[in-house]
């Protein structure tokens, strides 16, 4: 961040690691404890029969989409720094899709912000090449275009990330490479299990589990990342700021901040705000101007509309 602002900056991210706070990271620890519980407590009140299936699914939804926020803290060292221990705080698949190791592994490939939203560098890239867009079958692009929306994110989106996860693996297999598969292993064997249990102890069918709230949580865990990144000729213009209000900040732990994220990766969650607004005229600057002003200006703007072409405009180029 030098190249941005100053030291006085420097010392006062400095700052905030030297704190009861940050020293014990209890809110992450009370996060973990509110998840795990959360989620558990309304299994158990099911299994009680003090809620009914349909009064249970909401919070489980928004659990398991909590979830996914924690296991992206714990991939950047936090509560712990000892690497072991944050993955098997976020190893349990509660959200079923995504093996935590895998995610982890793409997710600290995205972090090379010189390469960010470059179709085949970036692995969360929401583009294509322009050449590939222009040979894609009419019913491809409908998709691709429909998950630039909010809702079709919402919709299509868990369908088509889980399906190009998928394969990838088929194709990694095929290439002969096996490097993957005790982790697919253990994870298909954490997802049985986890089904079998739900179904027998809280009488969650496993079918229900799987459609009714682990798709529609990955779809409100991947509104975050509809617009926080764009094509942008700076890397630094590539990243959102979204000014969210506290629900949303909640829910995906502040990480709406995203450049401060970038540029702090290893920053704790409950330390992002703080952050931003030590230097916020700096930041939007920074960014070239790509403030959200929160997810309901992104709702009310792109519902139904695209937020840009799938194509990526100079994508061709750069990966040459």
């Amino acid at each position: 961040m030098a190249e941005y602002f100053d030291v006085d900056h420097a010392r006062e991210i400095a700052s905030l690691a030297t704190g009861f706070t940050a020293r014990t990271e209890w809110p992450t620890w009370l996060l973990i404890g509110v998840i795990y519980g959360g989620w558990a407590g309304v299994l158990a009140l099911l299994h009680a029969g003090h809620l009914t299936l349909a009064a249970a699914t909401p919070p489980l939804v928004v659990l398991c989409a909590w979830h996914m926020s924690l296991q992206h803290e714990l991939m950047h060292g936090h509560p712990t720094r000892l690497t072991w221990l944050n993955a098997a705080l976020g190893w349990p698949p509660l959200a079923v899709w995504f093996p935590y190791a895998l995610y982890r592994e793409s997710h600290m490939a995205h972090h090379r912000d010189e390469a960010l939203t470059m179709p085949g560098i970036d692995p969360e890239t929401n583009y294509v090449l322009p050449g590939r867009w222009t040979q894609l079958p009419r019913w491809q692009r409908v998709l691709w275009l429909a998950r630039k929306s909010f809702v079709g994110r919402m919709v299509i989106g868990p369908p088509m990330s889980v399906a190009a996860m998928l394969r990838g693996a088929a194709g990694a297999l095929q290439r002969g490479e096996r490097r993957h598969l005790p982790m697919w292993l253990a994870h298909l064997a954490a997802v049985t299990l986890l089904l079998a249990c739900v179904q027998r102890y809280a009488g969650v069918p496993w079918w229900y589990y799987l459609a009714a709230i682990t798709w529609p949580a990955l779809g409100l865990a991947m509104v975050r990342s509809l617009y926080e990144h764009r094509a942008a000729a700076h890397p630094k213009a590539r990243i959102a700021i979204n000014e969210a209000g506290p629900v949303m900040r909640l829910l995906y732990l502040n990480n709406n901040y995203h450049l401060v994220h970038h540029d702090l990766p290893g920053l704790a969650w409950f330390h992002l705000p703080r952050a931003y607004r030590m230097r916020r005229e700096d930041y939007r600057r920074k960014c070239g101007g790509f403030v959200i002003g929160g997810y309901a200006a992104l709702l009310r703007r792109y519902a139904w509309r695209v937020t840009d072409a799938p194509a990526h405009p100079f994508g061709d180029s750069a990966t040459r």
